[in-house]
């Protein structure tokens, strides 16, 4: 068990070791794109921010159907924690598109169907998050939130397909026919994915932990509360 107990800070440390290193290939491997300059090295933060959100949610939506299938409490603490790593990186992802945008488009932001779905969806789970908050029955908070939970999912993948549904200025990173991505830049771009989404487990595996902790404290607080704690 404590070898257990170490493996999210494991995960976390190791995550952020491995993305300190993709620095690296960002800024001395990866080529300066002609167009954009530097500025085109915010891609390499932005898109791991974005789909480790993408991830969070999904995360949100599988533990509010395992809640309101087996009433586990464990699912909706798992919810809670994806949920807050969720939004965090999807404010993020919206604040480091905007400075990209800034310098590709020339404005800080524009009703484009990726970014307006994308900002729908930070509201909608920011929302969520503020309901978890709310003086409910535990039970019935619960209930609720996992309803909400299964719904809110309904944005994530329209927020995914949104740049083909419609038309956006937004670029498609890797399904690109003509152009697309240096292979140097290709490399950079999955390890920069691959090395944020060990962050994003640690963290979210840390904050579920700490919600497992709470919640054992306040039953075990609830029993000495009992006549026959007393």
């Amino acid at each position: 068990m404590p070898k257990l107990s170490a493996l999210p800070q494991l995960l976390v440390f190791l995550g952020g070791l491995a993305f300190a290193a993709c620095q690296w290939l960002i800024y001395a491997y990866a080529p300066v794109e002609q167009t954009l300059g530097l500025a085109q090295k915010i891609f390499y933060i932005h898109l791991p921010l974005a789909w480790w959100a993408l991830m969070s949610f999904l995360a949100v939506f599988a533990g509010s159907v395992a809640y309101l299938w087996r009433r586990n409490p464990a699912a909706d603490r798992l919810c809670a924690a994806a949920a807050e790593v969720g939004v965090l990186l999807s404010g993020l992802a919206l604040v480091t598109g905007m400075l990209w945008a800034r310098r590709s488009w020339g404005v800080w932001w524009t009703w484009d169907p990726r970014l307006t779905t994308t900002l729908i969806m930070w509201f909608v789970y920011a929302g969520y998050l503020v309901l978890r908050g709310l003086d409910l029955p535990p039970q019935r908070r619960n209930m609720v939130c996992a309803v909400v939970g299964v719904v809110a999912f309904l944005d994530v993948p329209l927020v995914f397909l949104s740049a083909r549904i419609w038309r956006s200025i937004h670029p498609s990173v890797f399904a690109s026919k003509e152009g697309g991505l240096e292979p140097e830049m290709r490399l950079t771009v999955i390890a920069c994915v691959l090395s944020f989404g060990l962050l994003w487990a640690g963290l979210v595996w840390l904050r579920k932990r700490q919600l497992d902790l709470a919640a054992r404290l306040d039953r075990l607080q609830q029993s000495h509360c009992t006549p026959e704690g007393l």
